[in-house]
Order: structure tokens, then sequence, then C-alpha cells
């Protein structure tokens, strides 16, 4: 019998080789396929499934049925402990499945078939291992994603004006309508949301919860990415509005708190999050310059490398017997020589190393955007943070892997899981050839960016500085105190994403617990009880206790009411 996790490998290899196929079909040729489904015709009104298959959908579904392929070959072994790994690997191909609607859909309506079933599958995934810190995680994932979904529901009811929920027929004219301030507006929000810029952040690292295969999915290739995808899909609509210019800063100042947050961050897991989220500030931020094309680039550059990152951090937490505080690991270089070479080959990618697959769209992104006409601060906080990018990778090797061995005696760490180290080996010859290989599908034609020695030079210098102070802080304080810890403040508002997981679930629910217990005291337990239930028993009771006494037949009432009536009768009569 073939195991599941290798039938569902095989299968999605397959299907991404064929889709990876009709890509480079449709990139020589030029043709797009857009196929309309009439499910329903009811009073001149149709309910039509759109699908649209073009190079971009194409290729995208083929780089997350790979790494999907990967990731479910890898759970093979580190999940092979777990009582219920059927259902996770449901859960995952669900999760791809959803994902896979979501990059064929052209229509706003069955977008949300995809875009609702990923904010679904990934709670069921974050909150897998079934405790209190998972469960947290996964209603804060969970409802951080719903206000994107509130945002698309409203942009499907603004769409209902324009005659049609295609909006492939629609971006391109949004422009010269009145309501495109609006509708672009939600669809930022949304994507916003999905892809956890500021102020919708804190959601990212604490979905680290769910198992490493999942994070290595998510992270690449599936959850984060929807909203980038939309907007590029979106983007001729954008050009010119308030929205690009929001979403321009907003992005910039993630790209800036991630690096600054993975500098003060000790979970290996939360380190790489963070860095995904400092990529995903790149992606945003260049598709607000109006640069589309690039920013799918990045997509899917960073998704070969991110995974594989992830696969290396989830190799190292299994032999390390699941710590994931990277001050108890070190040296693992000389332990597990063929995870290390793939993690620093991912590391190196992450920082744009020359010739890996990130230095073919990280390079051209800093100097597309050093050439655009972007204000000083957007600029200073893309040079801060690619220098902190080279600085928290440079940090996270001297801990796990060129470091003092930090483990106990008893250990046993090896690199002997194939099932686990072959898919890695897979996803490094993409995150060694895959920049190179798109940068000459998607850019074929030659291109040259003219820029003064300095600009040309910044993303290397700022690079190197990054490296060295990353590399040698961390090496001096080990055997010395650092003085910026003495602020303790600063560490705090630097270290915990400037506040964003405290204000997004305390800070949130504070004033609403507040005011309900406010209001459970004063007026369901106060007047309410005052007024309501208890001071109409009394009420009653003491009017019963009266007419009780009234007519218990005695001759002291008979005589007193009989004196009563007189009184009144005598005032009737004067």
């Amino acid at each position: 019998m073939v195991s599941m996790y290798l039938s569902s490998m095989l299968f999605l290899l397959s299907g991404s080789l064929s889709c990876l196929f009709f890509s480079l079909m449709c990139l020589k040729s030029g043709q797009a396929w857009f196929i309309e489904w009439e499910l329903l015709s009811l009073n001149s009104s149709s309910v039509v499934m759109t699908l649209i298959l073009d190079w971009m959908s194409f290729m995208f579904l083929g780089f997350v049925m790979f790494i999907s392929s990967m990731v479910l070959y890898y759970s093979g072994e580190y999940m092979a402990g777990d009582n219920n790994m059927n259902r996770f690997m449901y859960l995952v191909l669900a999760f791809v499945m959803s994902m896979g609607f979501l990059i064929i859909s052209p229509n706003l309506i069955s977008i949300l078939l995809g875009w609702d079933g990923l904010g679904l599958v990934s709670y069921a995934l974050v909150i897998y291992y079934q405790n209190e810190k998972s469960a947290n995680a996964g209603m804060l994932t969970a409802l951080s994603n719903r206000v994107g979904d509130v945002a698309i529901l409203l942009a499907i009811s603004l769409f209902f004006s324009l005659g049609g929920w295609n909006f492939l027929f629609y971006v391109d004219n949004l422009p010269s309508m009145n309501m495109n301030g609006l509708l672009c507006g939600l669809v930022v929000l949304a994507a916003m949301t999905k892809s956890a810029q500021i102020p919708f952040s804190a959601w990212l690292p604490a979905a680290m919860a769910a198992p490493t295969p999942v994070s290595a999915l998510v992270h690449s290739s599936t959850l984060v990415t929807a909203g980038v995808y939309l907007l590029i899909r979106f983007s001729p609509a954008l050009e010119g509005r308030l929205s690009q210019s929001v979403l321009l800063l907003l992005s910039s100042l993630t790209m800036f708190m991630a690096g600054l947050g993975a500098n003060f961050e000790y979970d290996l897991k939360k380190i790489i999050a963070l860095s995904t989220l400092s990529q995903l500030g790149v992606m945003m931020s260049i598709l607000s310059l109006g640069y589309a094309d690039l920013a799918f680039f990045h997509l899917l550059a960073h998704a070969l490398f991110k995974a594989l990152l992830f696969m290396c951090a989830g190799a190292v937490i299994h032999s390390v017997k699941d710590y994931q505080d990277i001050r108890m690991m070190g040296g693992l270089v000389y332990h597990m020589p063929l995870t290390g070479m793939c993690m620093n080959l991912a590391n190196l990618a992450l920082c744009g190393t020359p010739f890996l697959a990130g230095f073919y769209s990280k390079d051209m992104i800093l100097e597309v955007a050093f050439m655009s006409p972007i204000n000083m601060i957007s600029f200073l906080l893309y040079a801060l943070a690619t220098g902190l990018t080279v600085c928290y990778t440079m940090r996270l090797v001297y801990y796990t892997l060129s470091g003092d061995f930090n483990l106990g005696n008893l250990y046993s760490i090896n690199d002997e899981g194939k099932i686990m180290t072959n898919p890695m080996i897979g996803l490094s010859v993409g995150a060694v050839f895959g920049g190179a290989s798109l940068a000459w599908l998607i850019f074929p034609c030659p291109y040259m960016i003219c820029m003064s020695p300095f600009f040309k030079m910044l993303a290397l210098i700022v690079s190197v500085i990054g490296g060295v102070i990353g590399y040698m802080l961390n090496l001096n304080a080990v055997n010395y105190q650092l003085n910026s810890l003495n602020s303790y403040e600063l560490v705090v508002f630097g270290g915990s994403m400037w506040f964003m997981p405290f204000l997004s679930t305390y800070g949130l629910s504070k004033g609403f617990l507040k005011s309900g217990e406010t209001y459970q005291k004063v007026g369901d337990m106060g007047w309410s009880e005052f007024y309501g239930g208890q001071g109409t028993y009394s009420f009653i009771m003491t009017s019963s206790k009266s007419l009780q006494t009234l007519q218990d037949n005695s001759m002291k009432v008979y005589m007193l009411s009989f004196l009563l009536w007189l009184i009144v009768l005598l005032f009737i009569v004067i």
C-alpha cells in the first residue's frame, strides 16, 4: 500500500509539471483561456462559475503545487508520530485546493470560495495541536482575516452597480468611475489583512503554533501570498489612487518593523515568520509603486527559499527534541551538515546574495524603488529594512549553525532522515536556479537600470554593514552585556512588533470586556435587578400580603374600613 504522503506528493508534482508546461505555452503564444460555466439562469439573471487560465495563474499554481508536494512528502517523517496523520494530510490538501480556487478565479464571488476556504482551513491547522496557546493563535488568525473577508463582501456589493463580478473586465476602466476610490480601498484592506500588513501583522507570528510543514506552506506560497496575488490582479485600478500611497507607507513600515522585531526574537520559527512579513512588505511596496510584474517575480522567488528555510528549521527542531529557542542550539553545522548547507542557501537567497534566487528579484525591486519618485521616509525604510534582513539572518546563523554548541550531553543530532532531507535538496535547487530561470521567463527582453554608483551599490553596502553588525554584535553578546538591553522600554517596543500583538488582542477586547463588566454590575445585577426581577417580586409579595390581611375576616379591619368609607362620604357630601 502506497503511503498517503507519497501518493499526495506524486499527484501534486505531476499537477505542478503540467501547470508549468501550460504556463510556458501561454508565455510563448501570448494566449489565455477565460472559461465561463453557467450554473443557473433565472429571469435573465445568471449564476456563472468563471475561470481564468493564463501564464500567471498557471505559473503560480505550478509553484504552489510543487512546494505543496515537497511539504507533504516532508510531512511523512515530520508527522510520523502523530495519531491523526491522515487528517493532517487532508487538511493540507484542502488548503492547497482553496489556494487553487483563489488563483484561477477572476470573479469576486468565486474568489470567496478560496479566500474563505484559506481562512477556515488555516484556523483548523493553527489549532491542530489543541492547547490553549494554539487556540488563542487560531482565534487571532481567524478574526484578523475576517476583517478582510468583510471588505471583500462589501466590494462584491459595490460591483453590483457595474453589472458583473468578473473584475478583470473592469480593472482597466475603474479609474474613470466615481466609486473607484472606495472599491480600491476595500480591496487593499482585504489584501492587507491576508498579507498581514500593519496594523494586522500580529496574527502572522502567532500562526507559528501550527505544525512546521504547515508553516512552510503558509509562509511561502499560500495564505499570506493571497493578498499580494489579489492586488497584482487589481493593480491597473490602483494607479494614482490614495490607497496606493497609503499602501506604500504601511508596507514600508511593515518591512522595517518586521526586520527590527526579528533581531530581538529568540524563537526560531518566529524569526523566519518575521522575515516573511518583511518580504511581504517588499512585495506590497513595489506593487504600490505600480510594478505588479516585479511583485509577482519576487512572490515566486521568495516562495522557493522560504519553504526551504522552514523545512530546515523543522529538521533542526525535530533533531533537538522540539526546542525552538535558538539559544539552546549552536554548532549544528558539525552535526547536520546537509541541513546546515540548505539553511545557509535559503538564508543567503533571502539576503539577496548575488546569483541566488532572491538576488534577481530583490535587487531589481530595490533599484526600481530607488529610481521611483518616493519620499525620503520610504527610501530610508527600504535601505534600513534591507540591512536589518541581513542582520537578523547572520544572527540566526550564529546562534544555530556556527556558534558554540549549547545542547545537553545526551543528544542525537543527525541528517539521517531521508524523507525529510530529499525535499530540502529539491527546493535547494530552486533556491539556486529559480531566480535566474524566472527572470528569463517573466522578463525575456534585456533590461538595464542606469543609476549613480552610490545608489547602484547601496543595497550591497547596507547588506554588508547589516551582516557584520548582526554577527559581531551577537558574538560579543555572549561575552559582554549589550548596552542596548539596558534600555528595557526600547527593547520591548522594538522586539514586540511595536506592541501590535498586545493591541490586537487585549487592547481590542479590554474596552468591550470592561464595559461588559460595568453593564453586568450596574445594569444586569444592579438597577435592572432592583427594578426588574427582584423589584417586581417584592412588590407582588407586599401587595399580596396586604390583600391577605384585608381578607382575614378581622373585626378591626371591618370597623377601620367602615370608618374610612364614612369619612370619604362626609367629604363628598360637604
